[in-house]
């Protein structure tokens, strides 16, 4: 592995060594297209909707209830409702670095009156919770199994390494909050402390994290031994096993991820933070196959993970029905927290092609078109229509068929926010040669290499409705630039434009490298297949044997009863996709009458848009 020696990006993970170093918000900006709508609308409409809600339902106010000495008196919310507001100000602290927000701007005002807010409910020694600790309240630490203390602390950490690494003058006091609850966690839980870990895990990532922002290698320590300490069952039994908690076996002696897909998936980065910065490849190792695993037994053609509703779990290899996908947002965002780490510390590219198709069929399928709504699980069949959510109510989690504005349990919309905040953050990264290009969108790219070549260029794209990739270079450098080509991209080509000539090669599935002295104006054109397909399943899964998804892209299509003209169960695939007028239809066979048309599909995260209806993935084709 390189060590990095760079100027710190702006970025959610930056390890100390690894394959590819990541390029920050201060390096990379995406300009339009796809994820710069999503961005907007994030921006623009679900920051303020998320705030609004933190404060009517009274999560935010919880604060200032610890803050004027009247808890329990008053305190609303879940016990882990903490987290959500930590969420919203690493959301707010990611969009001001974006837009380059102004000291007296409206997004800087907000962040900071939330801080205050925050601030002033901290315990002199370092504990901040509105759940424990006081009079009437269970004391500290005396629910590890359910009480996510630990959990909301973790989220503090990240909120706090967003704003460090965005605004690193600021002094609105988010770091020295969150480095004071770090060293508490430290002397209550290091080796002459409280051998215990959280039952949701997320202390781990947020630590190792804040430990290398901050400098602080005692944090990241602590990290690795809240990972070691996982596999013991020290949380006990529950009726889902100790798997629920990642506590059955260690975290290197796994073979899969199991249990609640959101722990695995935030213990799985944390261990691979861990691994990297201890130079652990035993520990690495362990995890790229657990990953491998996952990725070929135990996950949705969506991208999305977990197929059980009761306890937010992964199945056992290849259960994967589709009317019982669980799928929630947040373990999505998870899987790609992981697989960006190990992508980061290997360069292997399948990590960047289960990023894509996670960000394009499970995050950018839970909110709407206006970011005010959002789904907490993704099924990939709706077998009846589902009922519009009250716009003023709060719905429990999963329970909700159509997309709601907030739940009980909402973890899903910061998380959301978060994300795509920070989404710059993972289309490139850089090595000692050059810069690599994992996500296609239209954005500029400049960033410097160890020796002092600057590397800069412009992509222009309308990824995913078209393949073509245009990079425009804007300095004259001599740098290797390495495309990915998805693995369902056969026959890709690569195009160089230089000095009036033109050479054009094939581009295999997994990238392709361009070597040379580019001049500014030189111009790389990437052109990928984009065009409908019908993909199988494994032979494994019994719950979709017989049946075909059609992808276009990296995206998932779905039939609609809005398209078909009724119930998405009386439809048999009876030909090929066709595109036409830019939309794919599909010959459908309906049962009921044997009539056999063309029925136009949608892709997966637009489903549910245009109302309520019955919805398939998977088409039976007999």
């Amino acid at each position: 592995m390189t060590m990095f020696d760079t100027t710190t990006p702006a970025a959610p993970v930056v390890p100390t060594r690894g394959r590819l170093r990541p390029l920050g918000l201060d390096e990379v900006r995406i300009t339009g297209g796809f994820w710069g709508d999503r961005q907007t609308v994030n921006g623009s409409a679900t920051l303020t909707h998320i705030e609004s809600r933190l404060e009517s339902e009274g999560w935010l106010p919880n604060f200032d209830l610890a803050a004027a000495g009247t808890l329990p008196a008053g305190r609303r919310g879940r016990e882990f409702a903490d987290s959500e507001i930590y969420k919203y100000l690493e959301a707010l602290a990611w969009e001001i670095g974006r837009t380059d927000a102004a000291a007296d701007s409206d997004l800087e005002q907000r962040f900071r009156r939330v801080v205050d807010r925050v601030a002033a409910a901290q315990e002199p020694d370092g504990y901040l919770n509105t759940m424990f600790g006081r009079d009437g309240q269970g004391e500290r630490w005396s629910a590890l199994q359910w009480g996510h203390e630990l959990y909301c602390l973790g989220h503090l950490f990240q909120a706090a390494v967003a704003r460090v690494r965005t605004r690193p003058d600021a002094d609105d006091g988010l770091v020295a909050v969150a480095r004071l609850a770090a060293e508490l966690v430290c002397q209550e839980f290091g080796v002459d402390g409280r051998d215990a870990i959280c039952g949701h895990a997320e202390v781990e990532v947020g630590l190792a994290e804040l430990g290398r922002a901050l400098g602080e290698q005692r944090y990241i320590d602590q990290a690795a031994l809240f990972v070691e300490r996982h596999g013991r069952g020290s949380l006990g039994e529950i009726e889902w096993g100790q798997e629920y908690f990642q506590d059955d076996v260690p975290v290197r002696d796994a073979q899969a991820l199991r249990g609640h897909a959101v722990r695995a998936n935030y213990l799985a980065s944390g261990a691979t933070d861990v691994a990297i910065e201890r130079s652990d490849v035993e520990l690495l190792d362990a995890l790229r196959g657990q990953w491998d695993r996952t990725v070929e037994r135990r996950t949705y053609v969506t991208g999305g993970q977990g197929s059980h509703h009761q306890d937010e779990a992964f199945g056992d290899d290849w259960e994967l029905p589709p009317d019982r996908a669980y799928s929630e947002t947040c373990a999505g965002i998870g899987s790609i927290m992981f697989s960006w780490r190990l992508l980061l510390a290997t360069g292997d590219v399948r990590h960047a092609d289960l990023i894509e198709r996670t960000l394009f069929n499970v995050v950018a399928t839970s909110p709407a078109d206006d970011g005010r709504a959002f789904f907490y699980a993704n099924t990939l069949h709706q077998r009846t229509p589902g009922t519009p959510a009250d716009p003023d109510a709060t719905s429990a989690r999963a329970s909700s068929s159509l997309r709601a504005p907030w739940f009980e349990v909402s973890c899903c919309p910061p998380n959301v926010a978060r994300t795509f905040a920070s989404l710059a953050a993972y289309v490139a990264t850089a090595d000692d040669d050059g810069v690599q290009l994992h996500q296609y969108a239209p954005s500029t790219v400049r960033t410097t290499l160890p020796d002092g070549r600057v590397v800069a260029f412009e992509v222009s794209t309308t990824y995913p409705v078209e393949g073509d990739v245009r990079i425009m270079i804007a300095e004259d450098a001599q740098f290797t630039l390495t495309l990915r080509v998805p693995s369902w991209a056969s026959g890709a080509t690569v195009r160089v434009h230089s000095g009036g000539e033109v050479t054009e090669s094939p581009a295999p599935a997994g990238g392709v490298e361009i070597t040379r002295a580019f001049r500014a104006g030189d111009v790389v054109e990437l052109s990928l297949p984009i065009m409908a397909r019908a993909t199988s399943p494994h032979p494994m899964v019994d719950a979709v044997r017989g049946s075909v998804v059609i992808e276009r892209g990296p995206e998932v299509l779905a039939l609609e009863s809005i398209d078909l003209g009724s119930d998405v169960g009386d439809a048999v695939v009876a030909g090929d996709p066709i595109e036409r007028d830019g939309r794919v239809v599909l010959p459908v066979r309906h049962r009921s009458t044997d009539e056999v048309n063309e029925v136009a599909l949608v892709p997966y995260h637009d489903w549910a848009q245009r109302g309520p209806s019955t919805m398939r993935v998977w088409i039976p084709t007999v």
